[in-house]
């Protein structure tokens, strides 16, 4: 047996009654415990899982569902906002966080650990802008440890799990990407790690100098 949901638009979406019944209690679970209503509505996701496991790809979420089901997304979109970045943009950041490797997928950071980007984040802005070129392509920010577990080459207590650390292309070679943050780094604007890879460029703020 089917319902219709409709949800803040016209736009309809086909849930199976057991799907149903299981958002329901998801979000009645989370009512309470407390939680917010983002908060509650993250285990949507859960519940409309596919049959094979997999989380439905952004891209397949209608958009009169992305502000809900969008890894709490509107909430922490906004909190980018705020930072005021003006090489990096917000979409990148977010889609950083679509990623998956198979059947893992990525999230968003936990909320408790949401300030720790804010320092990175502006340091490569500051980088970018000393470049004098935007940001070609956020490749990472944050990874939940079964994502961080299938990156090749990730170490188990990468910065990116503590959502502190951002790689990251230009358009500029990661040599030189990499000499200007290291530079900008000495001048004062942030300590901490700068690692240059074969077509991207990694920088944290771990608080001690790191370079690789």
């Amino acid at each position: 047996m089917f319902y219709n949901l409709k949800v803040m638009d016209p736009t309809l979406i086909t849930i199976p009654r057991r799907r149903l019944m299981g958002l329901i209690l998801c979000a009645g679970a989370g009512l309470l415990v407390g939680a917010s209503k983002a908060d509650a509505m993250w285990s949507v996701l859960d519940v409309l899982k596919g049959e094979s496991g997999e989380t439905p790809d952004t891209a397949s979420i209608p958009p009169s569902l992305r502000g809900v089901l969008g890894y709490n997304g509107e909430v922490y979109r906004k909190f980018l906002d705020r930072m005021g970045l003006r090489r990096i943009s917000v979409q990148q950041i977010m889609d950083s966080h679509a990623k998956a490797h198979g059947r893992i997928h990525n999230t968003l950071p936990p909320r408790q650990l949401w300030g720790n980007i804010r320092s990175t984040l502006l340091a490569v802005d500051k980088v970018s802008a000393r470049l004098g070129e935007p940001v070609h392509e956020v490749i990472s920010v944050y990874r939940c440890p079964a994502y961080n577990a299938t990156c090749p080459g990730a170490k188990s207590h990468s910065y990116h799990l503590r959502n502190n650390a951002v790689d990251m292309r230009f358009n500029a070679s990661p040599r030189k990407v990499a000499a200007t943050a290291r530079d900008m780094r000495k001048a004062g604007l942030f300590k901490g790690g700068v690692g240059q890879y074969p077509g991207f460029t990694h920088m944290d703020t771990r608080g001690s100098n790191a370079d690789w």
